[in-house]
């Protein structure tokens, strides 16, 4: 019997993005290890939108599942996916502040001036949450200072 791998709950969630979420490593590798043959057979995405963090890999980054995060990338997760509340995975990692997962996604390519989400940009999602040394990490990269939009406006 074909089961629908990317079927979702009554929040728009699939079992990749909740075992992302809430850090199940063990699971995440199981199910991307099967993905490589029984479920992207059966149309199994590691980039499915769906629920509050967007993506999978914007799940595992707002709770700072770093090695969660790198098992997804590694499988082709989408480093500058758009959607959920913090719009993408940099900025989830930024607003939460997790500085290691922030080094990755930008090591990996991650769009230092994205926009959209709550924040607006990776910039100003750093420094609404205090996380000075993301901030410093960011500017390091490129991120523009002056990058309007979000509820504050801008960073400053």
């Amino acid at each position: 019997m074909k089961q629908d791998v990317n079927k979702r709950d009554d929040v728009g969630a699939n079992p990749l993005i909740w075992a992302s979420q809430n850090g199940h490593g063990q699971t995440v590798q199981i199910l991307l290890e099967r993905g490589a043959n029984i479920l992207l057979e059966q149309g199994a995405d590691v980039n499915a939108q769906g629920g509050e963090d967007g993506n999978a890999l914007q799940a595992a980054c707002a709770r700072g599942h770093d090695k969660i995060a790198q098992i997804l990338l590694e499988r082709g997760a989408d480093v500058n996916a758009q959607g959920g509340f913090y719009g993408n995975a940099l900025q989830a990692a930024c607003a939460r502040g997790y500085d290691k997962i922030a080094q990755i996604l930008l090591e990996r390519g991650a769009d230092v001036n994205a926009q959209g989400g709550e924040y607006s940009n990776a910039l100003q999602a750093a420094c609404a949450g205090g996380h000075d040394k993301i901030a410093q990490i960011l500017l390091e990269q490129g991120a523009d200072v002056n990058a309007q939009g979000g509820e504050d406006g801008n960073a400053l």
